[in-house]
């Protein structure tokens, strides 16, 4: 599932916006947004959700200006961006702490098919995970839907459980009051990238490249704040 997000910035009277998927959005997003605001009081920013496509396309239209996307490790990034890093994680199980595997330290595919299970639509990261993880299984029921936070409120719901990376989960008000929770998938280690984007070509308002900057520098001190477990 990993999906996508954009913002726009615009900039008392100037624009910018930033398109990014839904993953993106509990670690590095608001806060982010909140500090450029501090920097920047006369800037409009307008966060676009969409799929990375129409993230991909939007950049390369000019009608954003940077985009937060998710990739696998091994995937091939296209050459018409500039890609940085920011996070990198897990795909994990997002299920209720009172659900019937949470008593588990880590799920088996084949207890995973047992429950009713959340999927991201076709065009998200985590759907070709998901794909790739089943390997043509299918589990006793499922539903298809759009975004991680869409996900996780379905879960919350109690409808079943969904597969997401870890820092999708990690810090959601959801997760904080205790609502939802995540469990890693037995014998998986496939890398879940948070990547931002910009396009190569062309020039980016300074306001771009300052919420750029921002991004960057607050992926990096939330990856030492994991390190030091904090």
């Amino acid at each position: 599932m990993p999906g996508r997000k954009a913002t726009r910035t615009s900039a008392a009277r100037s624009r910018g916006p930033l398109g990014t998927v839904n993953a993106a959005t509990v670690p590095l997003l608001v806060p982010a947004i909140r500090e450029f605001r501090t920097g920047h009081p006369l800037t409009q920013v307008e966060v676009i959700g969409a799929q990375q496509a129409e993230i991909h396309r939007a950049l390369l239209e000019g009608s954003l200006d940077l985009g937060i996307v998710n990739y696998l490790r091994g995937d091939d990034l296209p050459p018409d961006f500039h890609t940085t890093e920011l996070l990198r994680g897990r795909p994990v199980v997002c299920l209720r702490p009172d659900g019937p595997l949470a008593a588990r330290s880590e799920v088996p595919v084949t207890d995973l098919l047992t429950q009713p299970l959340i999927v991201m639509r076709s065009g998200y990261v985590m759907h070709r995970f998901v794909h790739r993880l089943l390997k043509g299984r299918t589990p006793s029921f499922s539903y298809s839907t759009d975004g991680a936070e869409m996900g996780k409120l379905m879960v919350a719901e109690g409808l079943g459980v969904t597969v997401l990376p870890d820092f999708s989960i990690i810090g959601d008000p959801l997760e904080r009051s205790g609502t939802i929770t995540y469990r890693p998938l037995a014998a998986d280690r496939t890398d879940v990238l948070m990547v931002i984007q910009r396009r190569r070509s062309g020039s980016v308002p300074k306001a771009a490249r300052d919420l750029h900057e921002l991004f960057v520098r607050r992926a990096a001190a939330h990856r030492g704040a994991g390190e030091d477990g904090t």
